[in-house]
């Protein structure tokens, strides 16, 4: 179900950018994983965008029109509960899908997401083939 409205929601997401290949922002403090995400990502044909707080994941998106952001929960400056809430008010980008990916397990936190507008919730540590899957079923 999740993996359904990633899909459709990229589908109507931003027009498309001068490259063919699907944009994705990653918003997360912890570098290393950023660039695992980023090396991951590219390896497997995106275009990928990195912000280490989150002021520069919002700043980030208006620039780059992402197809799809990869977003912590805890960040520096605005946390991704707040980042996500203000993309989902965006007309420019309350189609754009959001993947939350945070160490943050509790129920509590998952239904908080999902209040903020997040189409789906990982918890961290994660297998980078399950978010890859999730990846590919936006490139239809």
């Amino acid at each position: 179900m999740t993996e359904q409205l990633i899909n459709e929601a990229v589908t109507a997401s931003q027009p498309k950018p001068v490259s063919n290949r699907k944009r994705i922002v990653v918003v997360d403090d912890e570098v290393p994983i950023a660039r695992m995400l980023r090396i991951r990502l590219e390896a497997n044909g995106y275009e990928v965008f990195e912000a280490h707080d989150g002021q520069a994941g919002l700043d980030l998106v208006h620039k780059e029109k992402p197809n799809l952001i990869i977003l912590d929960l805890v960040l520096p400056v605005i946390d991704g509960f707040k980042v996500c809430r203000i993309l989902k008010f965006d007309n420019n980008f309350k189609n754009t899908p959001v993947i939350m990916l945070t160490a943050r397990t509790a129920e509590e936190s998952q239904k908080l997401g999902q209040a903020m507008g997040a189409n789906a919730y990982m918890t961290k540590p994660f297998e980078p083939e399950v978010l890859l899957k999730k990846d590919r079923r936006t490139d239809r």
